[in-house]
C-alpha cells in the first residue's frame, strides 16, 4: 500500500536530509537530539508539505533504536475499515479474505518506532483503540479475542490540524491528546523560514539533475529573487515539485522567468474577483464564482486555475489531495464554490471543473470514498434559478 513505509535501513535518507539554515530550523534540530535520547511520544503539527515526515525520520536516525525498523502510515489515506487492522494485524478468518494471520503494522515496528501521519483524520473508534495502547502497549489483533503480545515502539504522530480545535469540535479524544503530546514541535512553513529557499532550492537541483542525468542549470538573480518572494503554500513538497519540472523541462543551462509555473511569477488572485463571464465566456455564466472558503493558502489559487486557467480537476485537486497536499476540508470548499455556480448540478461541474462526461461516476465515487460528496439540494435554494436552467437542474442525482 502507498501509504504505508517500512525500512529496515539504518542509515539516514540522504535525499530528505533537514536543511537546518534558519534559527527556527536549527533549534528544531536541537531539540530533535534531545528528543531522540528518550523514548518519549512526539507530536508534529505544521502546514502539509512542511517536512514532518523527515522530521519523524530524523526522531528514528537519532536514536538508539536506528537499527530497528521505522514504520510510517498515512491515517488519512487507509479506509477506518481497514486501519484497525494495519495497526493491530488480524487472525484468519476475523473477516471476508483474512486466510492467514497477519501481524499489524505495530508489531512490525516492535524495538523501532512508529510514525502516524495525519492523526487528526483518524475515527474516534480508531482513537480509542490507540488509546488503549498506548497504555499498556498490548496488541488484540482484529478478530482475537484475547492479548496477542505486548510491544515496545516508540510512537511519533503528526496533523496538520489545530488538535485543541479538533477537540472542542468533539473530532479528537482529549485523554489522546495528552497522551501522544509529551514533545511537541511545530514545524513552520517554508515562508516563515525564508532563509531555506535557496539551500533547499539547490539541494533538490543537485538531486534531480543527478536522477535525470542532466547538467546542474544556472538559475537567474531574477528567478532567485522570485523563488525567495514567493509564499510556497505547498511549503517544502511545493518547492521539491517545482524543481523538479524546472529538471524534466530544462532546455538549456540556465533557468529564466518564463521557464516557471504561471502560478510563481504572477500575483495571486482571489477567485471571487474572477468574472466567470470572463472566465467561461461559452458556459452561460450567471455571475461571479464564490471564493472556496478554506483556511488552505493555496485553495483560492487552485479553483482560479481550474475556472480561469481550464485546467482539470484531476490535476489541479485530486493529484495534491492524494499527495496530501490538500485536505478534505479543501476538497469541500473547491466543490462547495463550484455547486454554488451550478446550482447543485453536479454534471455541470464537470464541464465548470474541465472534465469529460466519462468521468462522472469517477468523480462522484472519489468525492463519496474520501467524504467530500456535498448534498445538492441546499445549493438550489441559495438562489433563484433561471428558467432555462431549472430543467436541466431538476434531473440532478
Amino acid at each position: 500500500m502507498a501509504d504505508i513505509i517500512r525500512t529496515d535501513a539504518t542509515p539516514q535518507d540522504k535525499s530528505l536530509p533537514l536543511i537546518a539554515v534558519s534559527v527556527q530550523m536549527r533549534q528544531i534540530q536541537d531539540e530533535l537530539r534531545q528528543a531522540a535520547r528518550s523514548d518519549a511520544k512526539i507530536l508534529l503539527t505544521g502546514e502539509s508539505g512542511v517536512g514532518k515526515e523527515v522530521i519523524s525520520r530524523l526522531v528514528h536516525d537519532y536514536s538508539p533504536r536506528r537499527s530497528r525498523p521505522f514504520v510510517a502510515i498515512n491515517c488519512a489515506g487507509v479506509p477506518d475499515t481497514l486501519l484497525e487492522s494495519e495497526l493491530f494485524g488480524h487472525v484468519r478468518g476475523s473477516f471476508t479474505g483474512a486466510y492467514r494471520d497477519k501481524p499489524g503494522l505495530l508489531e512490525q515496528a516492535h524495538g523501532g518506532t512508529i510514525f502516524l501521519d495525519e492523526i487528526g483524520e483518524m475515527s474516534l473508534r480508531m482513537q480509542a483503540l490507540l488509546l488503549r495502547f498506548l497504555e499498556d502497549g498490548d496488541i488484540h489483533r482484529v478478530g482475537s479475542d484475547r492479548r496477542t503480545s505486548t510491544i515496545n515502539v516508540r510512537v511519533v504522530t503528526a496533523t496538520n490540524r489545530v488538535l485543541l480545535d479538533q477537540i472542542a469540535a468533539g473530532a479528537f479524544r482529549e485523554d489522546l491528546y495528552y497522551r501522544i503530546n509529551v514533545i511537541h514541535l511545530v514545524i513552520p512553513p517554508l515562508r516563515d523560514r525564508r532563509e531555506d529557499i535557496e539551500p533547499l532550492l539547490y539541494h533538490f537541483l543537485n538531486g534531480f539533475s543527478a536522477k535525470y542525468f542532466v547538467d546542474l542549470p544556472e538559475i537567474a538573480p531574477d528567478v532567485l529573487d522570485r523563488l525567495r518572494a514567493y509564499d510556497w503554500p505547498g511549503n517544502v513538497r511545493e518547492l521539491k515539485n517545482v524543481v523538479e519540472r524546472l529538471i524534466v523541462r530544462s532546455r538549456g543551462g540556465r533557468v529564466e522567468m518564463h521557464d516557471l509555473p504561471a502560478a510563481i511569477p504572477g500575483q495571486r488572485i482571489a477567485a471571487a474577483a474572477v468574472p466567470v463571464a470572463l472566465a467561461m465566456p461559452d458556459r452561460g455564466a450567471v455571475g461571479a464564482v464564490a471564493p472556496p472558503a478554506s483556511t488552505h493558502p493555496s485553495t483560492q489559487l487552485l479553483f482560479d486555475r481550474i475556472v480561469s486557467h481550464r485546467e482539470s480537476f484531476w490535476s489541479a485537486v485530486y493529484a495534491p489531495f492524494m499527495a496530501r497536499d490538500l485536505t478534505r476540508d479543501d476538497v469541500r470548499a473547491i466543490v462547495t464554490a463550484g455547486l454554488q455556480h451550478t446550482r447543485g448540478n453536479y454534471k455541470m461541474l464537470l464541464d465548470l471543473f474541465n472534465m469529460e462526461p466519462a468521468d462522472y461516476k469517477r468523480f462522484l465515487n472519489f468525492l463519496r470514498k474520501h467524504h467530500c460528496h456535498m448534498p445538492f439540494q441546499k445549493f438550489r435554494m441559495t438562489d433563484a434559478i433561471r428558467p432555462e436552467r431549472s430543467v436541466a437542474s431538476a434531473g440532478m442525482k
